[in-house]
């Protein structure tokens, strides 16, 4: 589940504790997406390829990035 800046198109998750360590996703028209830090709304937002995004999606599923 999202949570969201409608107005703007951004999302978090809604497990986002307000701890400020969080990003937004945006899903632009052309299919990219982009990132930024949610304390950092007016900074730069780092833009992925739908393919690069599903790519990281998968990874995160699979646990690629787990620490343990």
């Amino acid at each position: 589940m999202a949570t969201s800046d409608r107005q703007h198109g951004w999302y978090k998750s809604s497990f986002s504790i307000g701890n400020g360590g969080c990003v937004e996703v945006r899903i632009m028209p052309d299919g990219a997406v982009a990132v930024r830090d949610t304390k950092d709304q007016a900074g730069p937002a780092l833009m992925f390829t739908p393919t690069e995004w599903a790519a990281f999606l998968a990874g995160a599923r699979q646990g690629e990035f787990d620490l343990a």
